[in-house]
């Protein structure tokens, strides 16, 4: 009698100094790689709210230069978790054949086409270089159809791979040679404040758009389903609070402080968010946005020999499905 006394008073006493919400497990470790900007709302609240640790999870934010270094990084094994836009997970199935699988949505990327003071037409871009992150992925592929509608064709530009957003900023902004690039918040309002032109956004010729999205390997993904979910439902909650309108000035606080940014900077970019619907509701992923994104690739790419494959070829949604009925 006395022995099960005392081991039940040790188990109190453990739980007592076990942090609030926490088990006793140890956490699961995971390296998440994105890129740098508005379209982490979810990671950056779900990491400052809490909701990480709640579910037994310590993950590490990683900040990708380019769309090659996070699809390489998660081939090898070097990241567990993807996020960025979606195309890449389809070029990283189709160019590299890599078995991975996308389990959620996010945002329809915020993106304009941005160009030099000195550029007043379409017209103007013949003949010019363009900035892209990568030239056969994502937001290339954007700039490609906001150009080609205009009746500028692959053909009339040249492209320069420079990286990610803050990158194509920083080039356009010291290279005048650099005519024209997508841009996305925070990189956006920076670029008109700087002077650069705003010919438009790129759901305004491309929408639906299913941007950003996480993805895994296959093989990573059926190991750690249990952990896999539990990341998702962190997220959904992060996405929750981050677009919950009471929160707001103390989501532009965390905002500022993550991207190292003025909360003016960041004002403006929820408003562009705000005004163009960017965010998903529980970052559910957009099937329909996504077809576009399969569509853009065919057609600007000659992928597939310019008919899309149907989607589901990338996803595996019941991840996501298990996560949302749990909360």
């Amino acid at each position: 009698m006395g022995l099960k006394i005392v081991g039940t008073s040790l188990i109190a006493a453990a739980l007592a100094v076990a942090p609030l919400g926490m088990s006793a497990q140890a956490q699961d470790k995971l390296k998440v790689i994105v890129f740098p900007g508005m379209s982490n709302l979810a990671q950056f609240a779900a990491e400052a709210q809490g909701y990480y640790k709640k579910r037994n999870l310590a993950v590490e934010l990683i900040n990708t230069p380019n769309s090659t270094e996070l699809r390489r990084g998660l081939a090898e094994g070097r990241y567990d978790v993807a996020h960025g836009g979606v195309d890449n997970a389809v070029a990283q199935v189709e160019n590299d054949k890599t078995d991975l699988f996308v389990f959620m949505g996010g945002n329809s990327g915020l993106n304009s086409l941005f160009v030099q003071p000195d550029i007043t037409s379409y017209d103007q871009l013949r003949g010019k270089t363009m900035a892209v992150d990568s030239p056969n992925t994502a937001f290339a592929l954007l700039l490609y159809k906001m150009l080609d509608v205009k009746g500028v064709k692959r053909k009339d530009y040249e492209v320069k791979a420079v990286g990610a957003t803050h990158l194509r900023l920083q080039a356009m902004l010291k290279d005048k040679t650099l005519a024209a690039g997508m841009l996305s918040p925070p990189g956006s309002i920076q670029a008109a404040r700087a002077g650069l032109k705003d010919f438009g956004s790129a759901i305004s010729v491309v929408s639906p758009y299913q941007s950003d999205a996480g993805w895994v390997l296959r093989k990573w993904g059926k190991a750690n389903a249990d952990t896999l979910t539990r990341y998702i439902q962190a997220n959904i909650e992060g996405i929750r609070w981050a677009l919950d309108p009471k929160n707001r000035a103390a989501l532009t606080e965390l905002v500022a402080k993550r991207l190292k940014q003025s909360p003016d900077i960041v004002t403006a970019s929820l408003k562009i968010a705000d005004d163009q619907k960017g965010y998903a509701t529980d970052a559910r992923f957009d099937i329909e946005g996504f077809r576009n994104v399969l569509k853009l690739r065919a057609e600007m790419l000659g992928t597939w020999g310019g008919k899309p494959p149907a989607p589901d070829k990338y996803l595996d949604l019941s991840y996501y499905d298990r996560a949302l009925k749990g909360l």
